[in-house]
């Protein structure tokens, strides 16, 4: 594949993800939901929803471990190339394992549950494909490229290209020789990023922090009849008029 891909491809998804952002939160605040469709189902929601998001937690940290950080970092602290090959096969392909068995179980639920069905827009249904592909041919090259034909150090050339596009001097070069399964999961991904602020995956950057400072809600039932010596009767009693307003 030619380098130009390589080289133009990351940075149009790079930049469709900041701008399409900021422009999503300053056009589009109130669709800045996963559109919860929790209301129309639970059990397999509550199975599948938290095998897909703790399974990407650890893929997540997989890929930071794996394609930022140089492989001399870690041969500096001790680890061994054969050591950090085992825990990521261990545990890349657990939590792979895991978000796939959860995106397999929202996608059946976005199948077989009419209403949810109904719910599920076009837009959720690219979002979805794109996330299965990108997580089936990661799975595919932590397992593959490790066991099943021989071992690939994806840390010499896929993790310094990804490097390289931050630092503003790219080497493109280095993937037009890496497994096709490589390149693959690179321009799948890369697809994802670009389009992500347009889906609901805009909620990953939602979590509610607020919720840790906020002042406490406080409800209260108003009786049918209170007494006249309740210390609230005149105010829940106290007719409301316009110039009270």
């Amino acid at each position: 594949m030619s380098t130009d891909v390589w080289l133009i491809l990351p940075y149009i998804a790079f930049t469709s993800f900041v701008l399409g952002h900021l422009w999503r939160y300053r056009n589009d605040q109130f669709g800045w939901t996963t559109r919860s469709s929790q209301l129309y189902e639970s059990r397999l929601l509550r199975l599948g929803s938290p095998l897909f998001h703790f399974g990407m937690l650890g893929v997540i940290g997989g890929h930071v471990l794996g394609v930022l950080i140089p492989q001399s970092w870690t041969d500096a602290v001790g680890v061994s190339e054969e050591m950090y090959h085992v825990v990521a096969v261990s545990a890349g392909s657990v939590a792979g394992v895991a978000v796939i068995a959860g995106i397999a179980i929202l996608l059946y639920r976005r199948v077989t549950v009419p209403a949810v069905r109904k719910a599920t827009t076009n837009n959720d249904k690219m979002m979805y494909v794109l996330l299965a592909a990108a997580l089936i041919t990661g799975l595919l090259n932590t397992v593959g490229s490790n066991l099943l034909w021989g071992t690939y150090n994806y840390r010499e050339t896929v993790s310094p290209w990804f490097r390289s596009i931050f630092t503003l001097h790219p080497h493109p070069e280095l993937m037009v020789g890496t497994p096709w399964t490589f390149q693959a999961h690179g321009l799948i991904v890369l697809t994802l990023i670009g389009v992500w602020p347009y889906t609901r995956l805009v909620h990953m950057f939602s979590a509610p922090i607020g919720y840790l400072t906020r002042p406490y809600i406080v409800y209260r039932a108003k009786a049918v009849q209170r007494p006249d010596h309740s210390r609230y009767a005149k105010a829940w009693d106290a007719p409301v008029t316009p110039e009270r307003w």
